[in-house]
């Protein structure tokens, strides 16, 4: 994964407190206006602060992670209620776009251009262009916690047994809601172990809630906790425990 002159941009300074947060504070982005004042982030997650900023800059790059036309009303009601806990800065939105470098390079704090000449490689995620038919979804962070709450929306084309969710697209759901929440607490990892037990299978075109959470370190080993539910708790569909890896985040250009 190498970077082009279209993906180059300035790192944002992580060491200075009082100017990230001065930083954060005046953000606006997108028609929700995500202003997080007071909110309490220690030195090394500031450049997770550039997410906001980088979402606004890229004029060109599509944000996966908004609503669109086939969400339901359950499905706005939770990204409603979520935005609105964005306001205090406990929480912060995830952008999300169709190929993974312009994540990664979000999340490293770099101003985000498309490229003249688009790449095959798209996020498995986010590889149906159509919306509805696949993964619907958004991610939001509460740095404070190191948890990481995906809203998610199953389309039709994830279909297992009849009118319901394929087992292989829960997991996918629920590794890419662990990876994230280890690439945005420590900057960089590769999934070794994920054990999933499936407790209920989901209906198709319904919301679910699938959360992840640190719950310890060993050394570079982040060992996590992953569930999906739905939005009123009352189901619990999958319970998850992974292993993930934590490495350098700039060692994903060579990859």
């Amino acid at each position: 994964m190498t970077e082009t002159s279209n993906m180059r941009g300035t790192r944002k300074t992580c060491g200075h407190l009082e100017k990230g947060l001065d930083h954060w504070r005046s953000l606006r982005c997108g028609p929700w206006g995500t202003a997080c004042s007071g909110a309490m982030l220690r030195p090394a997650h500031l450049s997770f602060l550039n997410i906001a900023a980088c979402s606004c800059q890229s004029r060109t790059l599509k944000d996966y992670a908004l609503p669109n036309a086939t969400w339901s009303q359950d499905m706005m009601d939770q990204f409603n209620k979520f935005m609105e806990m964005c306001k205090d800065g406990t929480w912060i939105r995830i952008p999300s776009y169709k190929n993974v470098k312009y994540d990664i390079a979000g999340w490293q704090g770099e101003t985000l251009e498309a490229e003249k000449e688009e790449t095959e490689a798209r996020l498995f995620t986010r590889n149906i262009d159509t919306e509805g038919l696949g993964f619907e979804y958004v991610m939001f962070c509460n740095l404070s916690e190191k948890r990481v709450v995906c809203l998610f929306q199953p389309g039709p084309y994830l279909e297992g047994p009849p009118g319901f969710v394929h087992g292989g697209s829960v997991a996918t759901v629920l590794d890419n809601n662990l990876m994230g929440c280890a690439f945005i607490t420590f900057g960089g990892a590769l999934m070794a172990k994920l054990n999933i037990t499936f407790r209920s299978p989901i209906p198709l075109g319904s919301v679910v809630l699938v959360e992840s959470k640190v719950e310890r370190m060993e050394g570079k080993k982040m060992f996590a906790s992953g569930l999906v539910r739905s939005t009123d708790g009352e189901t619990i569909y999958a319970e998850a425990t992974a292993l993930v890896i934590i490495i350098d985040s700039k060692k994903f250009s060579h990859l």
